[in-house]
């Protein structure tokens, strides 16, 4: 390692950045007993509302970490709807709208037979949702998270990380095993790495602005709802944040316009229809983009988030993504530090995670170009033309809309069938909104099912890998034999034959993320599986 004349300290995993996706690895190390230091460069949060919603992948993770339902009580108010509706501006006549349910529907279960998984999505502003994460990961064992201190540069060799933080009270080293970029768009470790984003650099560009107006909420009282899209000079989407007086009025244009001289009160008075008493909290030029980093690791140092990923935010696609990577990488950095699993295993998390970035960012892509594309302005005119034009776009947005607010493929559709740490995959087309699977493949999340004591299956895996056995007389004890000779921490959990729709083997071996490693009978080597998938196998071939 480099000498340095600083002060030094040392921690197992240096995580940069103190974001949803770096927040939610500490959460997941500290659950795994593996010690983190969080830095965040900023001394307070964003105030930016930026992403707004939490998806139910996202909501199952923060199940698993204990802090769903904290979660789920924060935002908009429980009873208030996350509808999403569709006028020619907000006074004018209703286009189309996307019925979903409010926070208290959830917590009462409405509908819970059928939902795809124990945690629905939840509309919730990050400005509420960061400081859960951060009042979880400061109270939790083996982690701290420390503001206002600044990844200046690091190096690395074979015996870690060496990494120069900066703070105000000077310089000092940081050494570390493992090094995570969780630190955004602008991250200082994907550029220290001289690594770059590919893919579309403007795909839109945006005028967002952020108000208070208790008038606002009184107009959107008569008719609630989570999200008002409206097509005046150009589509928009007013966001309730607070179910009140909060509001977020987000503007597209195209890629090629530049918006320095769009006044944002005339944006917001089209988007509304008229003007309106307001006080404006923060305005926000921006472009949407579709980049995705070329690679997500090099050697001891890594990429999550939006240091590894970046495009237009609709749906909250970003943040939700990053959440997965920390979900992934973080149970592969623990079974390393924890021994039971060779250095190899963590090269894995480059070849799941970006083709998932990938396809995210083709489907986002193609999502946005459908949401803002053009609109006839006839929609604002009374009579047969303007009936006409409304009936038309309600025609395309019954076709696009429902999926993108409830996109349940991205929660439940992506997979690691490609990866070296799963056995008899199938090929699988890429990614949809829409579509994911309800019977058990591998390199899927394993698909929910609520047992007879009222809890998810998701619920009773264990912490690292479980063997699920659906028929109790199959003999697993090679598993438990294989399990104690590779040190691989393995729970055997039994439930009913019942679900053969969804579980059509003997046996299913899910992974500590939850996603599905090998699927099968009796016949199996166990010894061999413990080593393919926990990535020994690719530390014998290197």
């Amino acid at each position: 390692m480099t000498s340095r004349n600083h002060q030094r300290e040392r921690v197992p995993v240096l995580i940069a950045g103190a974001g949803p996706s770096g927040l939610t690895l500490a959460l997941d190390l500290a659950r795994r007993d593996v010690r983190c230091h969080v830095i965040e460069a900023t001394t307070e949060r964003a105030q930016n509302p930026r992403c707004n919603t939490t998806s139910a992948r996202s909501m199952e993770i923060f199940r698993r970490l204990g802090l769903a339902d904290d979660v789920r009580r924060a935002g908009l108010p429980e009873d208030y709807p996350t509808s999403v509706h569709y006028r020619a501006d907000l006074h004018g006549p209703e286009i189309f709208r996307v019925e979903l349910p409010s926070s208290a529907d959830v917590l009462a279960g409405v509908g819970k037979a059928t939902w795809p998984g124990p945690e629905p999505q939840h509309r919730i502003s990050q400005l509420f949702l960061e400081p859960i994460l951060e009042r979880h990961a400061a109270s939790a064992a083996g982690v701290t998270v420390e503001r206002g201190a600044r990844l200046i540069e690091f190096t690395q060799d074979d015996g870690g990380v060496e990494a120069v933080v900066e703070t105000e009270g000077g310089r000092r080293v940081i050494q570390c095993d493992y090094l995570v970029g969780c630190d955004g768009a602008h991250s200082t470790v994907r550029r220290t790495l001289d690594i770059r984003y590919q893919g579309v650099d403007a795909l839109n560009r945006f005028v967002s602005t952020y108000v208070r107006s208790p008038e606002l909420g009184r107009i959107a009282a008569k008719d609630p709802a989570w999200t008002y899209w409206t097509y005046r000079r150009r589509p928009s989407a007013l966001i309730a944040i607070d179910g009140a007086d909060l509001w977020l009025n987000h503007v597209a244009f195209d890629a090629d316009h530049d918006t320095t001289d769009e006044d944002p009160e005339q944006l917001l008075s089209e988007t509304i229809g008229g003007p309106v008493e307001h006080e404006v909290i923060g305005v926000v030029r921006w472009t949407g983009r579709q980049l995705v980093a070329e690679r997500y690791q090099d050697g001891r140092v890594f990429l999550a988030g939006d240091a590894a990923h970046i495009w237009i935010p609709a749906g909250g696609f970003g943040m939700n993504t990053g959440i997965q990577d920390a979900a992934s990488l973080g149970w592969m950095l623990a079974a390393v530090m924890r021994g039971w699993a060779p250095a190899e295993l963590l090269g894995a998390y480059e070849l799941e995670r970006k083709p998932v970035g990938e396809q995210f960012a083709q489907a986002v892509g193609a999502g946005a170009r459908t949401a803002y594309a053009a609109v006839s302005p006839d929609v604002h005119l009374p009579g047969t033309a303007g009936e006409k034009a409304r009936r038309h776009l309600a025609e395309r947005l019954l076709l696009t809309e429902p999926a993108r607010y409830s996109p349940n493929g991205f929660s439940f559709g992506y997979h690691y069938a490609t990866s070296p740490l799963v056995v008899g995959a199938e090929e699988h087309p890429a990614v949809d909104m829409a579509g994911y699977p309800t019977k058990a493949q591998v390199g899927f999340r394993l698909p929910h099912v609520w047992l007879s004591g009222g809890e998810s299956v998701l619920d009773v895996l264990g912490d690292d890998f479980t063997l699920l056995r659906t028929d109790s007389s199959v003999d697993v004890a090679g598993w438990n034999d294989a399990a104690d000779r590779t040190g691989v921490p393995l729970t055997i959990v039994d439930i009913p034959a019942q679900w053969q729709d969804r579980y059509p083997t003997a046996l299913i071996l899910v992974r500590p993320d939850q996603h599905i490693a090998w699927l099968g009978d009796a016949h199996a080597d166990p010894t061999e599986l413990l080593y393919i998938v926990t990535g020994r196998d690719l530390a014998r071939r290197s």
